[in-house]
């Protein structure tokens, strides 16, 4: 009997984040800090809060986050014009540039991981993905 897919899902996710991890561990991220630097690169402003559910880490786990970010140059808290003590959170140009530089081993990972697949499968397989992830949500 095969696998159930939810336990193919986990693993595959588990390989992406290992194979993630050692990408970027040269750089100082992982890929909790990776994944809230490329939301933010996406939607800009978030506070941590919003960006700690887009990032798929707890409010606490993000609290650290943006700290180590904010620390380090890639990003800048502001405060929101519309409520003064809410914090809107944004790239700077150094977590920009920390991106870009990153693209290239990043592309080659997901190309690794897709290698398998020709261009319709790949487009089939972003549309079930987006499906399942609806359907969850």
């Amino acid at each position: 009997m095969p696998p159930s897919l939810l336990y193919v899902v986990k693993q595959v996710e588990l390989a992406v984040r290992s194979h993630l991890d050692e990408l970027l561990r040269p750089h100082g991220l992982t890929t909790a800090t990776y994944t809230a630097l490329t939301v933010l690169e996406r939607r800009d402003g978030l506070t941590t809060a919003d960006l700690a559910r887009t990032s798929f880490v707890t409010p606490q786990a993000m609290a650290d986050i943006v700290t180590a970010l904010e620390a380090r140059g890639h990003i800048v808290r502001t405060p929101d014009p519309a409520h003064g003590r809410r914090l809107r959170t944004s790239l700077t140009a150094e977590g920009r540039a920390l991106l870009a530089a990153l693209a290239d081993e990043v592309g080659a990972l997901e190309e690794r991981m897709l290698a398998a697949l020709d261009p319709a499968q790949r487009t089939a397989l972003r549309a079930h993905l987006d499906a399942c992830r609806e359907a969850l949500s």
